[in-house]
């Protein structure tokens, strides 16, 4: 259902791969709202997924970057500005790897070049599209940007591995830089700490159906899906959450504030 919540705005959504990820349903919902934007993710990437499709179905360019790279992130906003005439109301990062999972790399016994590789496009990057962003002067003010996280930042999930540390690297940057961007620009920077998501990224994680399947037990409403972030990102881009920043927002069914349910406890009574 649309009610136009982001007629007239502009934006960048990074890391649409196909029609499971958090970004694909997001640029999906941005456009059934009225939200116009640039797609963007690496080009290895691009060569994986389905984002032509994406782009046709909503009007979209494409614009190839690099997220560990300054020289393409610079190029993005430059050309992102150009593309949608003017400066930019909402940015999405979705972006998130781990060489040492993908590897079958234990935690304790890290490749740290596989570490370094990781936490660069899952964590660094997003305090550099921050800067690009704030060096260019690129934001509205009261505009938004959203990085996806996850409760792992906070608590330990033996298999989520290096990524963990990723995310709480990311959320810290968004407390960060969210300082700034705000006190200066008056833009907001917040995080989203979802449910785990069967999306391609997730799936990678060992043991992830199971794990799935157990905080469905947990939450009492449920694994957000998907498309719940979606919409959850979308109202974080309107103008009705204008002064919600420097957060880390749970997303997750009640899952972070529920120490055990009763599903749970008759599943170890069986």
């Amino acid at each position: 259902m649309s009610f136009n919540l982001l007629k007239g705005k502009k934006g960048i959504i990074f890391g649409a791969l196909d029609e499971n990820s958090i970004a694909w349903k997001t640029a999906e919902t941005v456009h059934a709202q009225g939200g116009t934007f640039v797609l963007t993710n690496a080009p290895i990437a691009m060569r994986m997924g389905q984002i032509d499709e994406l782009a046709k179905k909503t009007g979209s360019e494409i614009i190839p970057a690099d997220a560990t790279s300054e020289a393409d992130l610079d190029n993005l906003v430059a050309k992102a500005m150009e593309i949608l005439g003017g400066k930019i109301d909402f940015v999405l990062h979705a972006i998130g790897m781990s060489v040492n999972v993908r590897k079958g790399r234990a935690y304790t016994d890290e490749k740290y070049d596989f570490t370094t590789k990781g936490w660069d496009v899952s964590a660094l990057s997003f305090h550099k599209v921050l800067q690009s962003l704030y060096k260019a002067d690129a934001m509205n003010e009261w505009g938004s940007v959203v990085a996806l996280s996850y409760i792992a930042a906070q608590r330990t999930f033996p298999d989520y591995n290096d990524m963990a540390d990723n995310k709480a690297y990311l959320e810290s940057v968004a407390r960060s830089f969210g300082y700034f961007f705000g006190k200066e620009k008056k833009v907001r920077v917040n995080t989203i700490s979802q449910s785990p998501t069967p999306t391609t990224a997730g799936q990678g994680v060992k043991g992830f159906n199971n794990f799935i399947s157990y905080a469905e037990k947990m939450s009492p409403l449920g694994n957000a899906s998907a498309q719940d972030c979606a919409d959850y990102t979308v109202t974080l881009f309107s103008d009705f959450t204008k002064k919600v920043t420097m957060q880390n927002l749970f997303h997750d069914g009640g899952f972070s504030n529920t120490g055990v349910s009763q599903e749970i406890v008759d599943k170890f009574s069986e």
